[in-house]
């Protein structure tokens, strides 16, 4: 198989995730305004309710994969196709056990779903069924999706991301139609569920028909030292993943124990425009995780540290333009795809925008982080961020309802992760002192209070049709902040680095330079 350079890798990967998300991201869009027409409210919220429920038991969300990629970077360097296949086989055992943990798990939670929903929603179908129809689709990606960690580790995240897309795109347009055929959540659930299996039997298949020596069934077991090794960069991840599982995954719980599901499914509206510009920036970090690893790799710690200031840059302009977005936007959008009454106090995605950029600029650290295999430290601290945020969920929730509770996914995340995370990769990962990163975060913080303060005045302004307000506010709030970030970085070495490397990129792609 041909393999291609580390930048070839990168260009590939971002190009297939950013072409293939917004191909996604339209149908996507479609898709939720045919639900938001055709179902109620309450659908809505069922649907972030159980999504939410069901990721606090995510394997990906305790971070299994990503200490069974780095583990992976080494035996892939050396092209050791033994100890690949000794790591893969590990791998496959632990998907297995606890895909059934999770199985268990989730049962366990059935005969309290009447407490956390304390109002029975006015729906047709029975809660129960739906729930474990989100089980099922849950459980099942366990006993296929493993392979997936060796493409990604081998810089091929695009077949991953491809497939993804392409079932996803499939899948939507069918539910879009069978919604305006029937009306049926049933349907569009079954779809979700069918369109999962289809994806994680394709990429496991593909994964196997490209290396197939990770099939041999006599491979050697991995030694009790090596084992020991991944087993401590499992559970730290796990910790680690935990805490962020508390933090991200009980909002939509807290607010649907305080206020109801039809809070949920209004909130949801605003959240999808976060998580989707969320999941569009992150392609471009996925496509790069392969090659930072690489890079750590094989290079020396000068290097590493530049690259890391110039990620960090991308992350602050990427993150703070859609930041900036959502904040002063993302009602108007509200109102134009899925109507007025669905349009919620300004504070919303005031708060939506600070938490999405927050968690946000922790990409390039995190990215750095994992590739660096830096999984044991901060474990156990983390876990006060999800202890953090339920307490301040309650105390928070009752006294300002939606808007406490987000507000209290912000203050766990200051008090732990947002100083915590940066502090590891620095001072044991890049040998530097925080200070440098405290400085610089400081400085993106200014100019983007600043930038978004001007686009928030500049859009106060606008009193068009909702057609109109949404063009305008864009093109203000793409226009300011792309702007203003040029003007103030246009100097640095990152600002440099990153120009240049477009620049080299472009002339890879238009004039086939070597």
């Amino acid at each position: 198989m041909k393999k291609l350079s580390r930048t070839e890798y990168s260009l590939l990967n971002m190009a297939t995730g950013i072409i293939g998300y917004g191909v996604n991201t339209v149908i996507g869009f479609v898709c939720r305004i045919v639900f938001v027409r055709m179902l109620s409210a309450e659908y809505l919220g069922i649907s972030g309710l159980f999504t939410n429920i069901l990721s606090m038991l995510s394997l990906a969300e305790l971070g299994i994969s990503s200490a069974i990629t780095f583990a992976l970077y080494k035996p892939i360097a050396e092209d050791d196709e033994e100890k690949i296949s000794s790591i893969m086989r590990f791998y496959r055992m632990a998907y297995i056990v606890i895909g059934i943990a999770v199985a268990i798990v989730g049962l366990a939670i059935l005969p309290f779903l009447d407490v956390i929903i304390k109002d029975a929603p006015d729906i047709k179908e029975n809660i129960y069924l739906l729930y474990l129809l989100y089980l099922f689709n849950t459980v099942i990606s366990y006993f296929f999706s493993y392979r997936q960690s060796l493409l990604t580790a081998m810089q091929r995240q695009y077949i991953v991301t491809g497939y993804n897309y392409i079932i996803t795109i499939a899948q939507s347009i069918l539910q879009i139609i069978f919604l305006l055929l029937t009306k049926e959540y049933l349907i569009y659930l079954l779809i979700q569920i069918v369109g999962g299996i289809t994806y994680n039997i394709w990429v496991s298949a593909k994964t196997a028909e490209d290396y197939p020596y990770i099939k041999n069934k006599n491979v050697r077991k991995l030694s009790r030292a090596e084992t020991r090794d991944l087993l401590k960069n499992i559970k730290a991840l796990a910790v680690n993943k935990l805490s962020g599982v508390l933090v991200n995954s009980t909002d939509n719980i807290a607010i649907t124990y305080f206020h109801g599901l039809s809070s949920v499914g209004f909130a949801s509206n605003y959240t999808l425009f976060s998580s989707t510009l969320n999941q569009l920036i992150t392609q471009l970090f996925n496509g790069l995780t392969g090659s930072v690893g690489n890079l750590n790799a094989s290079t020396d710690e000068d290097t590493r540290y530049h690259f890391f200031k110039a990620l960090n840059l991308a992350n602050f302009w990427l993150y703070g333009w859609a930041a900036i977005g959502i904040a002063v936007v993302s009602g108007d959008l509200v109102s134009l795809f899925y109507g007025s009454e669905y349009v919620m106090e300004m504070k919303i995605p005031i708060i939506l925008a600070l938490n999405f950029y927050s968690i946000g600029m922790l990409h390039a650290v995190y990215t750095y982080k994992s590739t660096l295999g830096l999984f044991r430290y901060g474990q156990y601290l983390l876990f006060l961020t999800g202890i953090i945020n339920l307490i301040f969920d309650v105390v928070l929730g009752r006294l300002w309802g939606t808007f406490g509770i987000y507000l209290a996914t912000m203050i766990a995340r200051a008090m732990t992760n947002l100083w915590y995370e940066p502090y590891a990769v620095y001072r044991y990962g890049l040998k530097k002192s925080p200070i440098l990163y405290v400085k610089r975060y400081l400085t993106f913080a200014i100019i983007l209070f600043f930038t978004g303060g001007v686009c928030y005045l500049l859009c106060s302004f606008c009193h068009f049709p909702i057609v109109g307000n949404v063009i305008v506010k864009m093109l203000i709030c793409s226009i300011v902040p792309n702007t203003v970030f040029y003007l103030c970085f246009r100097r640095t070495s990152e600002f440099e680095y990153l120009s240049g490397s477009m620049k080299r990129i472009l002339e890879k792609v238009i004039f086939r330079k070597k």
